[in-house]
C-alpha cells in the first residue's frame, strides 16, 4: 500500500481496496469486418447470456453483389455446429474440409449470416470458387431486411444438400437434409434441371446459351 508504506496479502485493511481501471472492450475480429452499410442485431438471448445475432442492411444493397470470402479454419471436423447457420466445406488439394469457425476471432462477418429456411427468406446463394467460399446477393435488399443465405445449385451437390426449399417454418437441418418432395422450385426448360431461385436458373440457362 503506497499510503501505509506495507507490503500486503489482499486489501489495506487501513486504506481500503484500489480503484480498478478496466481496460476499453475490443470488438472481435469478426465484428469489425462488418461492411458499413450492414449491422448486428440481437434477435435471441440463451442461456448463458449467449446471443443469436442476425445481419441486417442498413441501405439498399443491390443484386449481384458479392461478399466473401468467408473467413475460417481449415478442419477435418467442426468444433463449433450451430443449427441457425450453414454448414460449409470447402475442396483443397484434394481434400474436402470443414471452413470451421470456433470464435469469433477465427472468422469474418459471414459467420454471423443465418441460414434461409425457406425460398422467400432467402437473399444470399453461397457458393465456392477457387478454393473459397462466397455469398452473392440474389435479389435487392432492402433496409432493415436480414441477410440470409442457402446453398447454389453446384455447391448444394458438392456440399450434399438439397438445391431448393420446402416450404415450412420449421428448422431446416443444412447437412444432410431430410430427402423431401421440392415445391416451386424453378426448373429449365432445356434440360429440366431445379433451382432454388430464379437468378439460378438464368445463371445456369446461360450455360446452355455458350454451347449454342
Amino acid at each position: 500500500c503506497e499510503d501505509c508504506g506495507k507490503s500486503l496479502v489482499g486489501e489495506c485493511k487501513l486504506h481500503g481496496p484500489l480503484i480498478r481501471a478496466k481496460d476499453r472492450v475490443i470488438p472481435s475480429r469478426a465484428r469489425l469486418t462488418l461492411p458499413h452499410y450492414l449491422t448486428l442485431r440481437v434477435l435471441e438471448l440463451r442461456a448463458g447470456n449467449q446471443q443469436i445475432l442476425g445481419v441486417f442492411a442498413k441501405k439498399v444493397i443491390q443484386k449481384r453483389t458479392q461478399f466473401g470470402p468467408y473467413v475460417g479454419q481449415l478442419s477435418t471436423k467442426l468444433t463449433r455446429y450451430d443449427e441457425s447457420r450453414l454448414v460449409l466445406q470447402v475442396l483443397k488439394d484434394g481434400g474436402k474440409y470443414f471452413l470451421d469457425t470456433p470464435n469469433e476471432d477465427c472468422g469474418n462477418w459471414m459467420m454471423f449470416v443465418r441460414l434461409a429456411r425457406n425460398q422467400e427468406e432467402q437473399t444470399l446463394v453461397a457458393y465456392q470458387h477457387c478454393g473459397e467460399v462466397y455469398f452473392t446477393t440474389v435479389k435487392p435488399i432492402e433496409p432493415h431486411t436480414e441477410l440470409k443465405v442457402w446453398y447454389a445449385a453446384d455447391y448444394a451437390k458438392f456440399m450434399e444438400a438439397s438445391a431448393v426449399f420446402i416450404k415450412e417454418e420449421s428448422d431446416v437441418c443444412p447437412l444432410p437434409p431430410v430427402a423431401k418432395e421440392p415445391v416451386d422450385p424453378w426448373i429449365c426448360s432445356s434440360c429440366r434441371s431445379t433451382f432454388a431461385t430464379f437468378a439460378l436458373l438464368e445463371s445456369h440457362q446461360c450455360i446452355h446459351k455458350d454451347r449454342v
